[in-house]
């Protein structure tokens, strides 16, 4: 047998062997985690006709309550639930031109971007206004205008950086009481340029994590914005999350392009090593905002118009008679 076709014997065996392998393996191993797919709308709590749009952001505030960011015209768009999925209250009917980003601050306040009319707004737990930055539905580049702002992180120290994102190429940093202080970022795919700055997330020690979606990389900053690296390995990151003792989660996907064609059907929620990159765990889940609990809950904010509540468990056998009777707790 010639050389060549030895080659071409090795090369078919090899696409027949991978062909034959099936579902890929879950990166770092499979997170066991069970799910509740329609948390706030089973059990129906809501006031009579209400319904989530497409659902851009949920967050946690210290108490346990749960905050809901959507797009739908069926409901008020910021809707806060307890931690079972019972409706206390809501508010910002009117206010917001296409809901996009929600956090907690460590005070217990509430901050939401506002990429249609290009303003980021800061709330107390009951919907009082705190804080507004940007000027209602005008897209700029200087020190008090954003254009398509996305996401919100806070430092340890109190600063706030804002990831001014779809229109925009930056990441814009202010102090606790809303002060400019700086900004950097431009267009581009070099160190410091981005391509949709999706979200953003400060470690304890006050690195700054963003995620520059369409160039399919999260790029990592001294809190100054001071380029130190960049992880290519991660796909199309869609949200980043830092827990205070720096435990990193990100719903993201493949790359750009499955992202937009799957409409965020594909995605997948992973549990990253903050120093290293390294991926310690992975599991499916659609999705475009993610938030982690002290109790290792996991709650993701899904564009199919869906809150998942992702709790850790397994089940032990496969499903039975009874199965799909009612929805899982």
């Amino acid at each position: 047998m010639s050389k060549k076709m030895l080659v071409v014997g090795l090369l078919s065996n090899l696409i027949a062997v991978a062909a034959e392998q099936g579902w890929y393996p879950h990166e770092g191993g499979l997170m066991k985690y069970v799910v509740k797919i329609r948390f706030g709308e089973e059990p129906d709590t809501m006031p009579d006709g209400w319904k989530f749009g497409r659902v851009s952001a949920v967050t946690v505030d210290k108490q346990g309550e749960v905050y809901v960011f959507h797009r739908g015209k069926k409901a008020d768009p910021l809707i806060v639930f307890d931690g079972e999925g019972h409706y206390l209250r809501s508010w910002g009917k009117g206010m917001f031109g296409n809901p996009h980003g929600l956090r907690a601050d460590p005070d217990g306040n509430i901050w939401v971007t506002d990429n249609g009319d290009h303003q980021i707004f800061k709330f107390d737990r009951v919907g009082k206004l705190l804080l507004t930055l940007g000027e209602k539905g005008v897209a700029g580049e200087d020190e008090s205008h954003f254009d398509r702002p996305t996401d919100i992180a806070f430092a340890p120290t109190g600063e706030v950086y804002i990831s001014d994102g779809y229109g925009n190429a930056r990441v814009v940093k202010f102090s606790k009481e809303g002060k400019y202080l700086t900004t950097w970022g431009r267009h581009g795919t070099g160190p410091g340029e981005f391509n949709t700055v999706h979200s953003v997330a400060v470690a304890s020690d006050g690195t700054v994590y963003v995620s520059d979606r369409e160039n399919n990389r999260i790029q990592i900053f001294d809190p100054n914005g001071k380029y130190l690296r960049e992880w290519n390995h991660l796909g199309a990151t869609q949200n980043v999350f830092i827990t205070p003792d720096d435990d990193m989660w990100i719903i993201t996907h493949r790359d750009n392009i499955e992202n937009i064609t799957y409409d965020t059907l594909a995605g997948r929620i992973m549990h990253v090593d903050i120093k290293t990159g390294k991926i310690l765990g992975a599991m499916e889940s659609p999705g475009h905002w993610l938030h982690r609990t002290p109790d290792q809950q996991i709650f993701i904010g899904s564009l199919t118009g869906n809150v998942f509540r992702w709790y850790p468990g397994w089940r032990e056998g496969p499903s039975g008679r009874d199965e799909g009777l009612q929805p899982p707790n």
